[in-house]
């Protein structure tokens, strides 16, 4: 019999597969398809970018660290924000709409005017190359301590956008999405702060 752990990580696979495959979440039948400058194809295209490094910043710290604690969270990042990255880009197939736009991002949220990010900043709370790549350099404590900053920093700001997508999007579905990421983004700031201070740091 499998484990239910194991079976929960099995049928996370699957909804990955399915979408990248072509099989995509069904949009509801009462909502009529948004436009390409609609809040939920702009929340849907920043989102994937945001979660992209989300994932790419956890694997980094896989590899920087043996401390359990971290790793297992840092896969459970990875793994959510993978799954949800490929609902969000699963949407955009089934609008056909394009995954990227000429418009700056944030867009959607009244933020395009806003100066652009520095340095592969492209959006709140996202990591810059020179932090990413500092990140690849550190081992043991260092590298717990600084994945637990930016993801801390990277969190707020997808609660930020999620927050905007509640307000502003159309289909009930996307919306509910965002909802349960304020909630646990939310609920794992406040757990990595714990661990940062076991840690003797500061967010």
């Amino acid at each position: 019999m499998v484990p239910a752990a194991a079976a929960v990580l099995v049928a996370a696979g699957a909804v990955t597969y399915a979408v990248a495959d072509g099989d995509h979440p069904p949009a509801p039948a009462s909502v009529a398809v948004p436009g390409a400058d609609s809040a939920d194809a702009g929340f849907a295209r920043d989102m994937a970018v945001h979660h992209q490094q989300a994932v790419e910043m956890s694997y980094i710290v896989r590899d920087g660290t043996r401390d359990e604690d971290v790793r297992r969270l840092a896969y459970d990042i990875a793994q959510t924000q993978a799954n949800q990255r490929g609902m969000l880009l699963g949407w955009l197939d089934l609008w056909e709409l394009p995954k990227v736009s000429a418009d700056p991002p944030m867009t959607w949220m009244g933020m395009g005017d806003a100066p652009a990010g520095e340095d592969g900043a492209l959006m709140p709370g996202m990591a810059t190359d020179t932090q990413l790549e500092a990140l690849r350099g550190k081992r043991g404590r260092d590298a717990e301590v600084g994945y637990l900053r930016l993801m801390i920093a990277h969190h707020k700001g997808g609660v930020h956008m999620a927050e905007g997508c509640v307000k502003r999007c159309e289909v009930k579905a996307e919306r509910r999405l965002a909802r349960g990421m304020v909630e646990s983004q939310e609920s794992e700031i406040d757990l990595m702060t714990g661990m940062l201070k076991e840690r003797g740091a500061r967010p």
